[in-house]
C-alpha cells in the first residue's frame, strides 16, 4: 500500500469530495493562492478554481458566518482555521448558528459543513496559539467532533464529515502534516463516532486520541518490554464518543489510563472516567487515571513545553501504578 503524508490525505479527501459534488467548497486564511498555511490545499486553486478554493481576510467571524449562511443555501463548506486557537473569534457562529440551527429552525435548515484546522500545541508557540479545544466543542450538542491521529483515518473520516447533513469540528495537528501512513488508493469512508482498537492487549486499557496516540502507543511499547500488555484505544472522535468499545476493554483488562492533551478540568479524560465507573465500576481493579496537560497556560520555554504535555514517561508511571508495580 502506498504512503502518504498526512497533509495529502486531507487534500485527496477534499479534491475527492469536491469532484463528486459541486457544491462543496473550501474557504479560509491563504488556502487558495499561498496553497495553505501548511500546504494541505495545495494545488486546490488550479483545479477547482476561485469560486470554489477561497481566501479570507484574517476574519474568523465573518467567513465563519458566511460558511454558515451558504450551508443553509445547500452548499457543503469546509471552513478552514488556521489554528483553532483562532476559532474563538468565530465561536459564536460555531456555536450559536451552526450548532444550533437545525434545532431552532425546525428541522428546516441542515448545516452540512465542516471546520478544519490545527489544534493544540506544536512547540514554542507560547500561551495564546498552544491550546488544545476538543473537549470545549464537544460539549456542544448539535455539533460532532472528530480529531484523527493518523493518515488513514483522516482520509476516511474527512470524507464522512464533508458528506455529513451536520456541522462537525475536524480538529488535526500541526505537528502531523508531515507524518507518513498507509493510505489505500480506493475510495473508502470511516464512520464518525467509532473507536478504533490500534493495539490489543489484557492488562490495562490506554484511551487516547490526536496526536497524542504517539504518547499512548509509546508507553504500550515500553511496558511490552516488562511483561505488561495493554490495549490502546483511538477515540478518533470525541463526540459522539464510542463508548461501548472502552467500556468492553475494561470488562477484559481492569484498568484503565486515559492520556490527553487538555487542561484536566472537564476534559475529555474526565467523561469518560465517569462514563467506566459508572457502567463497569464492578470490573475496576485500580482508579483510573489520566494523563493530562498541566493545569496552566502554556509558557513558551523548551522546559515548559516538555514538562506541560503528556509524555510516554508520565504514562508508564501511571499505568505502572493502576497494575500495583
Amino acid at each position: 500500500m502506498r504512503v502518504i503524508q498526512f497533509r495529502e490525505a486531507l487534500r485527496e479527501a477534499m479534491n475527492e469530495e469536491m469532484r463528486l459534488d459541486p457544491n462543496v467548497f473550501l474557504m479560509g486564511e491563504e488556502v487558495a493562492e499561498y496553497n495553505g498555511a501548511y500546504k494541505v490545499s495545495q494545488g486546490m486553486l488550479e483545479e477547482f478554481g476561485a469560486k470554489r478554493v477561497i481566501d479570507t481576510p484574517i476574519a474568523e467571524l465573518g467567513f465563519a458566518g458566511i460558511g454558515v449562511g451558504a450551508a443553509m443555501n445547500g452548499l457543503r463548506p469546509v471552513i478552514e482555521f488556521m489554528t483553532f486557537n483562532f476559532s474563538l473569534v468565530a465561536i459564536d457562529q460555531v456555536i450559536n448558528a451552526a450548532a444550533k440551527m437545525y434545532q431552532m429552525s425546525g428541522g428546516q435548515f441542515n448545516i452540512p459543513m465542516v471546520f478544519r484546522g490545527p489544534t493544540g500545541s506544536a512547540g514554542q508557540l507560547g500561551a495564546q496559539h498552544s491550546q488544545a479545544f476538543e473537549n470545549w466543542f464537544a460539549n456542544c450538542p448539535g455539533l460532532k467532533v472528530v480529531v484523527p491521529s493518523n493518515p488513514y483515518d483522516a482520509k476516511g473520516l474527512l470524507k464522512t464529515a464533508i458528506r455529513d447533513n451536520d456541522p462537525v469540528i475536524f480538529m488535526e495537528s500541526e505537528q502531523m502534516y508531515g507524518e507518513k501512513g498507509e493510505v489505500p488508493e480506493e475510495e473508502y469512508l470511516i464512520p464518525i463516532g467509532k473507536a478504533d482498537i490500534k493495539r490489543e492487549g489484557t492488562d490495562v486499557t490506554i484511551v487516547s486520541f490526536g496526536k497524542i496516540m504517539k504518547v499512548a502507543l509509546g508507553a504500550a511499547e515500553e511496558l511490552a518490554k516488562e511483561g505488561i500488555s495493554c490495549e490502546v484505544i483511538d477515540l478518533r472522535t470525541v463526540r459522539p464518543i464510542d463508548y461501548d468499545t472502552v467500556i468492553e476493554s475494561v470488562k477484559k483488562t481492569n484498568r484503565m489510563v486515559v492520556v490527553e492533551e487538555a487542561w484536566p478540568l472537564a476534559s475529555i479524560s474526565t467523561e469518560i472516567t465517569y462514563m467506566v465507573q459508572k457502567n463497569a465500576f464492578d470490573y475496576l481493579d485500580a482508579p483510573i487515571r489520566r494523563i493530562c496537560t498541566q493545569d496552566t497556560p502554556l509558557g513558551y520555554a523548551p522546559t515548559f513545553v516538555e514538562e506541560f504535555l503528556p509524555n510516554v514517561e508520565r504514562t508508564v508511571k501511571a499505568i505502572k501504578e493502576v497494575m500495583y508495580r
